[in-house]
């Protein structure tokens, strides 16, 4: 079957939001540019040298029918959850956590050499699997592989595959690929990606041509800058006079409605309801 490179379908500046109790974030979606590219509901980039941006944190809050991955560049989270879960993450880690049918969690950021900065990335749960286990995986940035290529290319393997190395994030619902991509200057990368699975890049250092196809065109993309790739079978990139570092990221579709709540991400309104009912009950998060 012939291959298809994806296209650029769309290019989203992140907005300045603040969330938590005073963290100032920016966010490429939800936005009014862009809702949600299914099975991905929210992506922020956060970071800062000013602690009046991130100290006020994330206190204790709710989550139901959704996965949250945040990855850290710089800086700490301290972290404590509903389900016994307690401890920080540091620059390099990665905490993925699924929500699944509730938990409590309390994210709260610290500076270490004067930075703070990260991505958190949510995605859905389709109806199936909206009231699971919740479950919390915590990966160390020493058990994170690095693909180094011999032209300097070098990946961050965190969910998915790259040339037969695998990331240590599994058993996810939407069969993700999770990447941080460094690209030096004046070199092309190809990725496959499953035909059908939504695909982002989120460039957050430097300038690259993105989206490239059969006739060497492409849309040039500099950071900060969340992309939104058309349909295909691979992802190419290539690096101009200046490096470029982006996460690259895809996922099954739920092909599902969707009614969001804040933190709450369900099917129905009817299930939302219910989400609420729960909480006033004390039944939300209860340990089995």
């Amino acid at each position: 079957m012939e291959q298809h490179a994806r296209t650029v379908a769309r290019v989203v500046t992140p907005q300045s939001v603040m969330e938590g109790a005073g963290v100032r974030l920016r966010r490429s979606f939800p936005t009014q540019a862009l809702d949600y590219p299914d099975p991905f509901l929210l992506f922020d980039h956060f970071g800062s040298e000013n602690p009046a941006d991130y100290l006020a944190g994330f206190p204790m809050h709710p989550h139901r029918g959704i996965e949250t991955v945040t990855y850290m560049l710089a800086g700490v989270v301290a972290h404590r959850d509903s389900i016994g879960n307690a401890g920080t993450i540091a620059g390099g880690d990665v905490q993925w956590m699924t929500a699944g049918r509730g938990i409590l969690h309390e994210e709260m950021p610290q500076a270490r050499d004067g930075m703070m900065a990260g991505f958190q990335l949510w995605v859905n749960l389709p109806a199936r699997d909206k009231m699971i286990h919740p479950r919390y995986q915590e990966i160390a940035s020493t058990t994170i592989p690095e693909v180094t290529r011999s032209d300097g290319v070098c990946i961050r393997v965190i969910a998915g595959a790259v040339e037969g190395v695998r990331g240590p994030v599994t058993e996810i619902v939407a069969d993700p690929t999770y990447l941080d991509i460094s690209l030096p200057a004046n070199l092309t990368y190809s990725h496959p990606s499953p035909r059908g699975h939504a695909v982002l890049a989120y460039v957050f250092e430097g300038e690259g041509l993105f989206g490239v196809g059969s006739e060497g065109k492409g849309t040039t993309v500099s950071a900060p800058k969340m992309i939104v790739f058309n349909d295909g079978d691979t992802v190419e990139v290539r690096s101009g006079p200046q490096p470029v570092r982006f996460l690259l990221m895809s996922g099954r579709p739920s092909n599902e409605p969707i009614v969001r709540y804040g933190p709450f991400v369900m099917n129905t309104w009817e299930e939302i309801e219910q989400t609420l009912r729960d909480l006033r009950q004390g039944t939300f998060a209860q340990r089995d």
